[in-house]
């Protein structure tokens, strides 16, 4: 079918000072709205012919001159459907580069639906590639840190293993190859992306690569000093409150952290919480009593 004269502006929907990039842009998104592979209405194939033929024209800045110059007589007073490359179930320029059974196809035409021409008509048998979808999975701090492979459901129904990468971090995404949307005309499908999130951990909460971890610790153990346990996420390990340790205090223990790049572990912060008894028994209150008595220490002094 031959394709009559039309505004190409109009038909790409674009302003007569548009820019190479706005063209394209309206392009791509009307190529993909008519291509007759993906649109099976009747009179699709010929608006995806009029939106191409628009395109070739526009984006060759020598031939829209001649168009924005001459009209619908760019073409030297011809009609655009009887000019050379415009009939034979195809189209083109005149020169050999448009869209037809003789030439060959835009880069971004080839790049966009895959390169491939069917053999009944122009534009039929275009491949295109799936669509890529997310999703999202929930894992612990335990299962984060350990890694390893561990088998999900998703809302479809759908069930995947998945290789957790040790380390792997809140909101890192884990790439399932060809397992997105399906493809058309044979193509390959997208590619379905992991979303993770990781647990809120009742105990530890991560810094980077680090752990931290509150040790509740008594007023006495602040004040003299005292050797602690301190749970890990591998089980505990102990750690030395040195005398004269105040809340908030950080004590390090390497590589008790989350694994990083490399498989170096971070470390593990034991925050010191200094914790009183709620309720007094006579002595210790007789010996609160004693030490306030005879304390010098004032908490706000040069506050």
């Amino acid at each position: 079918m031959a394709v009559g004269f039309r505004d190409y502006y109009e038909v790409l929907g674009v302003p007569r000072g548009a820019s190479d990039e706005e063209i394209r842009s309206a392009y791509r998104k009307l190529a993909r709205e008519y291509h007759p592979d993906v649109n099976g209405d009747p009179g699709a194939e010929d608006r995806f012919k009029e939106v191409s033929e628009a395109y070739e024209v526009l984006r060759d800045p020598e031939k829209r001159e001649k168009y924005e110059r001459l009209g619908a007589n760019w073409r030297a007073g011809e009609d655009v459907s009887g000019a050379s490359g415009f009939g034979g179930g195809g189209f083109g320029d005149g020169d050999g580069q448009g869209f037809g059974d003789g030439a060959g196809f835009s880069d971004f035409f080839e790049s966009f639906f895959g390169g491939r021409r069917g053999a009944s008509r122009g534009f039929e048998g275009f491949s295109m590639r799936g669509g890529d979808q997310e999703a999202t999975i929930e894992v612990t701090l335990e299962e984060a840190a350990r890694g390893g492979k561990q088998r999900i459901s998703l809302a479809d129904g759908r069930d995947f293993e998945v290789q957790i990468p040790p380390g792997v971090r809140d909101g890192q995404k884990i790439r399932l190859a060809g397992q997105g949307g399906e493809g058309a005309s044979g193509g390959p499908a997208g590619d379905l992306y992991l979303r993770v999130r990781i647990k809120r951990h009742p105990r530890f909460r991560r810094e980077d690569d680090d752990l931290v971890v509150e040790v509740p610790v008594a007023p006495w153990e602040a004040a003299l000093g005292a050797t602690v346990p301190v749970p890990t996420l591998d089980g505990s390990a102990r750690v030395k409150v040195p005398a004269g340790s105040s809340s908030g205090r950080r004590l390090r223990l390497r590589g008790e952290g989350m694994p990083g790049p490399g498989g170096r572990k971070g470390d593990l912060y034991a925050s010191v919480r200094i914790v009183v008894p709620k309720a007094l028994a006579k002595r210790e209150r007789e010996l609160f009593e004693e030490l306030a008595a005879v304390s010098r220490f004032d908490p706000r002094q040069g506050r």
